[in-house]
C-alpha cells in the first residue's frame, strides 16, 4: 500500500471513490482484503492508492471523487473460460438429456462439439461477430472487464483464425480486455473421422503455426478425455505450442481420469479447468506447478454430473481455484458470473470468499494476467465495480439482486 505523507496535496489522480466498502481481493489479510470505509484512488487507467478514506490527502478541485456511502468496490471481474464465439443452436441437446441422453451419448451420435463446428464453419466472420457481441454485453454488464475466448469450433485452419479473429474483433468493439485460446483440439473433425493422429499432426503443423504467425493466440488448450484426445496426443500438441512459444491450458478430468492436470503441470500450464475426476496426485502436480484449477460449475448443472471436484484436495494441497462460466452452447449455455460464483458456492461448497477470489485474484492468475488485473493495488489496471451492496458475501448468497452501480475499465466508465 502506498503511504501518502499528511499534507501531501496530490495532484495526480484524476479520480477517487471513497467511503466504501473495499474488497482489494489481495491475500494474507483481513478476509476478502476488506477495507472498511475504503478509498481508491486513479491516475489515469491505473490505480495509484487504495486505502482507509481517513488517510486520503488533499485534493485539488480538479479531482473526480465518488463519495459511495459505504457501497461495496470490488476489482473488475475476470471470466477465465468461456467459448463465446460460435454459431448455431444445440438447445434440443438438452431436451436429449432430460429424456437420458449422455454428454458423450450425443457427442458420438454427431451431436455436441460437431454440431456446432458445422454452423461456425458456415457463418461469416461478420455473422460470428454480431452473434458474440450480446453474450459479451452480458457478462459486461454483470461487471466483467476482462474473458478469455475460446475457438474450437472450427476445426480447419481457417475457421479456427476467424474464430480468433471475432474474439480480438470483441475486445475492439467492447470495453473488455479479451484473451484468446486456441482451442483446435477439441474434437476430431469430420474430415479426420478416425484418425486423431493424424488430426493432431494437422493442428501441430499447419493450424497452431498459423495462429501463432498471425499473433491470435495467447494460449493453447486441448480436449484431454475419451471422447477428446488422449494425454499422449495432447503431449504432441503441448511440445509444439511450447516451440512458438505459447503457454498451454486443459480441459482435464471433466468426464473421466485421463490423468491430464498432471500432464499440464508438467508444462507449466497455466490452468487445469473442470477436475472433476481430479486425483489426489494431479492435485500435488498443479501445486508443484503453480497451475490454477478452474472450476466450471454451470457445465457440472447443465450435465446433471453427480461427482464435484475435490475442493478439499484442492484446499489442502493449496491449489488457487478460479470460476469461470464456461459460456458455450451446448453444455453452459450460461452467460453470468454471479451464477457461476453461487454455482460454486451451492455444488461445490466453496467458500463466498473463494469464490470471489476465484473471478478476480485467481481468475487472472489463469490468464496469466496476476500482474494487471485480479486486485485492488497500486500499479494495476483501473479496473474495478462499485456494487449496489454493502458486503463481498451479497454478490455470492444472491443471484440477479446485487447489480454494478458503476463499472470501470482501464478508468473509464462503462456504465454508471
Amino acid at each position: 500500500m502506498v503511504t501518502i505523507v499528511p499534507g501531501t496535496i496530490v495532484t495526480s489522480w484524476t479520480r477517487v471513490l471513497r467511503h466504501a466498502t473495499v474488497a482489494t481481493l489481495t491475500p494474507d489479510g483481513a478476509p476478502y482484503g476488506l477495507v472498511a470505509d475504503g478509498a481508491v484512488a486513479l491516475a489515469g487507467d491505473r490505480i495509484a492508492w487504495v486505502g482507509a478514506s481517513r488517510d486520503l490527502p488533499t485534493l485539488p478541485d480538479s479531482t473526480q471523487v465518488d463519495a459511495l456511502a459505504g457501497a461495496l468496490v470490488t476489482p473488475g471481474l475476470v471470466d477465465c473460460h468461456t467459448h463465446l464465439v460460435w454459431a448455431g443452436n444445440r438447445h434440443r441437446e438438452f431436451e436429449q438429456r432430460l429424456l437420458g441422453a449422455s454428454y458423450a451419448d450425443i457427442a458420438r451420435a454427431g451431436g455436441g462439439i460437431l454440431s456446432s463446428v458445422r454452423a461456425t464453419r458456415a457463418a461469416s466472420e461478420d455473422e460470428l461477430l454480431a452473434a458474440a457481441l450480446p453474450r459479451a454485453r452480458a457478462l459486461l454488464a454483470e461487471g466483467v472487464t476482462c474473458i478469455e475466448v475460446k475457438s474450437g469450433y472450427g476445426l480447419d485452419v481457417d475457421t479456427e483464425l476467424r474464430q480468433l479473429r471475432v474474439a480480438r474483433r470483441l475486445a475492439a468493439s467492447l470495453p473488455l480486455t479479451v484473451r484468446t485460446t486456441l482451442l483446435a483440439a477439441h474434437a476430431v473433425p469430420p474430415e479426420f473421422a478416425g484418425r486423431a493422429d493424424d488430426y493432431v499432426d494437422h493442428v501441430c503443423d499447419v493450424i497452431l503455426p498459423a495462429a501463432a504467425a498471425a499473433g491470435l493466440a495467447d494460449a493453447v488448450d486441448a480436449f484431454c478425455e475419451d471422447i477428446g484426445f488422449s494425454a499422449a496426443q495432447v503431449e504432441r500438441l503441448f511440445h509444439r505450442a511450447a516451440a512458438l512459444g505459447l503457454p498451454v491450458k486443459l480441459h482435464a478430468e471433466q468426464l473421466s481420469n485421463q490423468h491430464g492436470a498432471a500432464l499440464a503441470a508438467r508444462f507449466g500450464a497455466l490452468s487445469a479447468d473442470h477436475l472433476e475426476w481430479l486425483d489426489e496426485p494431479g492435485a500435488r502436480s498443479l501445486a508443484a506447478a503453480g497451475s490454477v484449477a478452474v472450476l466450471l460449475p454451470a457445465a457440472f448443472y447443465w450435465l446433471r454430473e453427480t461427482r464435484a471436484p475435490p475442493v478439499d484436495v484442492l484446499r489442502r494441497e493449496r491449489v488457487p481455484m478460479a470460476v469461470a462460466t464456461d459460456l458455450n452452447p451446448g453444455s453452459a449455455p450460461v452467460a453470468s458470473l454471479l451464477l457461476a460464483m453461487n454455482m460454486a458456492c451451492v455444488l461445490f461448497r466453496l467458500t463466498a470468499e473463494e469464490a470471489l477470489a476465484g473471478v478476480t485474484r485467481e481468475a487472472a492468475r489463469a490468464l496469466g494476467l496476476a500482474a494487471e488485473r485480479g486486485t485492488l493495488e497500486a500499479g494495476k489496471a483501473a479496473d474495478l465495480v462499485a456494487w449496489d451492496a454493502g458486503h463481498p458475501s451479497e454478490l455470492v448468497s444472491q443471484v440477479g439482486l446485487a447489480r454494478p452501480r458503476v463499472i470501470l475499465r482501464a478508468g473509464v466508465d462503462v456504465a454508471g
